[in-house]
C-alpha cells in the first residue's frame, strides 16, 4: 500500500466513521447539531460526509493502472455490483418489492463511479476534465431554476422520480438521492479525479499540495459566491453546494497527504485507514445491523412492542447523562463494534473491493 493510498484511505476511513456515527444516533429526538443534516438550505459538517465519499472515489479511480487498463465491461460490472448492493441494504430485511426503494447511497455512488472511470479512461487532461465538471455544473443550474421550483417536491428532479419510480422513493414524493440530482454528484467525483490526477503530475509534494489547498479554498468561496443566486442545498445536491464540498474535501486531502505522504502510516491514522479500506463493508454491515436491531422487538406487558435497538438504548445507555451526551455514545459504541469487523477484517487482508 503506497504512502498516497494511505492519505486517501485515512481520509476515506475518517469521512466513514462520521457516516456512521450521524446514521446511528441513540435516538434521534437528541442530536447534537453537527450531526444533524440542515433541514433544507445551508449545510452542516454532516452534509459533507457523502460529498466527500464521492469526491475520494474519483481520487482513488486515478491511484491504479487498472482503472485505465479495465475493460468497458468491468467498469459496468463494478458500478451494477455496487448498485446491488445498495438495492439489498434497502431491501433488507423484507425485500418487498412494493415499497423497495431504488434510488440511494450506493446506487448514485455507483452511476458516479461508472461515469467518472469512463471519463477517465477517455482523458486524463484536466483542462478537459474541468471543462466537463463545469458544464454539468451549469447545465444542473439552468434546468433547476428554468424548470420548476427549488423546493423538495415542485423541483423538475421530483417530477422526473415521480414519473418514473414513484412509489419507490425515500420520502413519498421526492427522494435526496433521485436521478437528475446524481449529474452534479458526477461532478463532485470528476473534481475527485482531476485532484488525484494532480497529485501524480511533476512537481514537488508542497507545491502540489499547497495548490491543491489554494484550489480548495477557491473553490468555497465560489461556492458561497454562487448560493446567493443558487442555495447551498445538499438534497438537491446544487452546484454551489458540489463546489463548496469539494473545496472543503481539497484541503483536507491536501492535509491528509501532507500528514502521511512520505512519511508512512501514523499510530493515529491506523484506526481511519482500517475503515477506509473496507468502506463498502463498513457501509452494508452497518445498514444490516441498523435495520436488524429495529425489526426484532418484543412484546410488553401492555401488549405493545418495543424494537431491540430502543431497549438498548434505554437499559444501556441513557442513564449516562443528558439525552444528548446518551445518544453519542450509543452511536459510538456502534462505531467501535463496526470498527471491530473491519480491524477483523484488516488482520486476516481481506478487503471487499466492488
Amino acid at each position: 500500500m503506497s504512502d498516497r493510498l494511505s492519505s486517501v484511505d485515512a481520509f476515506r476511513g475518517l469521512t466513514m466513521a462520521g457516516m456512521v456515527v450521524v446514521n446511528n444516533p441513540g435516538t434521534w429526538d437528541a442530536i447534537y447539531w453537527p450531526l444533524e443534516h440542515a433541514e433544507w438550505n445551508g449545510w452542516t459538517p454532516t452534509d459533507l460526509i457523502f460529498p466527500f465519499f464521492i469526491f475520494l472515489v474519483g481520487v482513488s479511480i486515478t491511484l491504479t493502472s487498472q482503472s485505465l487498463d479495465a475493460r468497458a465491461s468491468r467498469i459496468i460490472e463494478r458500478g451494477t455490483l455496487i448498485f446491488c448492493l445498495g438495492l439489498t441494504v434497502s431491501g433488507f430485511p423484507f425485500f418487498n418489492p412494493r415499497d423497495w426503494r431504488v434510488p440511494g447511497v450506493l446506487q448514485r455512488i455507483a452511476l458516479c463511479y461508472v461515469a467518472a472511470a469512463f471519463l477517465y479512461r477517455r482523458t486524463r487532461n484536466l483542462a478537459v476534465l474541468a471543462g466537463v465538471a463545469a458544464a454539468l455544473l451549469v447545465a444542473y443550474w439552468f434546468v433547476l431554476t428554468h424548470f420548476g421550483d427549488l423546493t423538495a417536491e415542485g423541483n423538475i428532479g421530483a417530477r422526473i422520480d415521480r414519473a418514473l419510480m414513484n412509489g419507490h422513493l425515500y420520502k413519498p414524493r421526492w427522494d435526496p438521492e433521485g436521478l437528475l440530482s446524481t449529474v452534479p454528484a458526477i461532478a463532485s467525483a470528476i473534481l475527485g479525479v482531476i485532484a488525484g490526477l494532480w497529485l501524480k503530475t511533476a512537481g514537488t509534494r508542497e507545491r502540489k499540495l499547497a495548490a491543491l489547498a489554494a484550489a480548495g479554498v477557491a473553490l468555497i468561496v465560489l461556492g458561497e459566491i454562487w448560493n446567493a443566486a443558487f442555495p447551498i442545498n445538499k438534497q438537491l445536491w446544487t452546484s454551489s453546494y458540489v463546489l463548496l464540498s469539494t473545496g472543503i474535501a481539497c484541503v483536507a486531502l491536501a492535509l491528509f497527504a501532507m500528514l502521511l505522504d512520505g512519511r508512512g502510516a501514523r499510530a493515529w491514522s491506523h484506526p481511519l485507514v482500517v475503515l477506509g479500506r473496507n468502506a463498502i463493508t463498513l457501509f452494508v454491515a452497518s445498514g444490516f445491523l441498523a435495520k436488524l436491531l429495529l425489526t426484532i422487538s418484543f412484546r410488553q406487558p401492555d401488549g405493545s412492542r418495543l424494537d431491540l435497538q430502543y431497549l438498548i438504548f434505554e437499559y444501556g445507555f441513557a442513564w449516562l447523562g443528558s439525552p444528548k451526551v446518551a445518544s453519542l455514545s450509543y452511536a459510538l459504541v456502534f462505531l467501535a463494534l463496526m470498527y471491530w469487523l473491519c480491524h477483523a477484517m484488516y488482520r486476516r487482508n481481506l478487503f471487499f473491493r466492488a
